[in-house]
C-alpha cells in the first residue's frame, strides 16, 4: 500500500490558518494544488498572501515579523510526506507530531534556515504514531495531522517562548486524509 493519501483534483489536501499570537486572522486557506506560497508581499506569484490580510490594531512585533516573512515559504506535499521550503531571507521554525524523536508527545521545534527545506509531516511516521497511539492523553488536545511554523521567531524548551501562541505571526496547517 502506498503510503501516499489520495487525494483527488477538488478534494483538498490541507488548509492554512494564519495566527498573530492568539488571534487567527483572516479565513482557513483551503488548498488543492500539490504545492502552495505562503508569502506576505505582492508580487509573489499566486498563492496565500499574508500581506492580504488586515487585523486592527497590531503590535508591533507583530508589524516588525510581518516585515520578515517576505517571500514566505512554499509548502508542497510529497509522495513521502509534507515539505516546506523556506523562502524568506529569515529563519522559519516548524513542530509536527511526526517530527518528535521517539514514541513520546513532547515539542520538537526545528529551525529551518533561509534557502533550506525540511519535511515537516511524515506520512509512514503518522501511521506509526496513529497505530501506537493510547487512549491516555492527559495533556489536552492534540491533532496529530497538523503542523504550526512561525516565520522569524522561535517557541519551544530552548527558547523564551514556550507556546507558539507567544510568537507573533504562525501559521497552523491542517492536513486532510492523512
Amino acid at each position: 500500500s502506498s503510503a501516499l493519501p489520495s487525494v483527488t483534483r477538488d478534494e483538498h489536501w490541507c488548509s492554512v490558518a494564519y495566527w498573530e499570537y492568539r488571534t487567527r486572522v483572516g479565513r482557513l486557506y483551503t488548498v488543492c494544488e500539490p504545492s502552495v506560497s505562503i508569502f506576505c508581499d505582492l508580487p509573489r506569484g499566486t498563492g496565500f498572501c499574508l500581506g492580504q490580510l488586515h487585523a486592527d490594531g497590531r503590535h508591533e512585533m507583530v508589524r516588525r515579523t510581518r516585515g520578515k516573512i517576505g517571500g514566505g515559504i512554499l509548502l508542497s506535499k510529497e509522495g513521502d510526506g509534507v515539505w516546506a521550503y523556506n523562502r524568506s531571507e529569515h529563519p522559519v521554525f516548524a513542530s509536527s507530531p511526526t517530527l518528535v524523536r521517539g514514541r513520546t508527545r513532547g515539542l520538537s521545534v526545528h529551525k529551518v534556515l533561509p534557502g533550506y527545506s525540511l519535511k515537516v509531516f511524515d506520512y509512514q511516521r503518522a501511521q506509526a504514531l496513529q497505530r501506537s497511539a493510547g487512549p491516555e492523553l492527559p495533556d489536552g488536545p492534540f491533532d496529530p495531522h497538523s503542523v504550526r511554523i512561525s516565520f522569524a521567531k522561535g517557541w519551544g524548551p530552548s527558547y523564551s517562548r514556550q507556546f507558539i501562541t507567544s510568537c507573533p505571526c504562525w501559521l497552523e496547517i491542517l492536513l486532510n486524509n492523512c
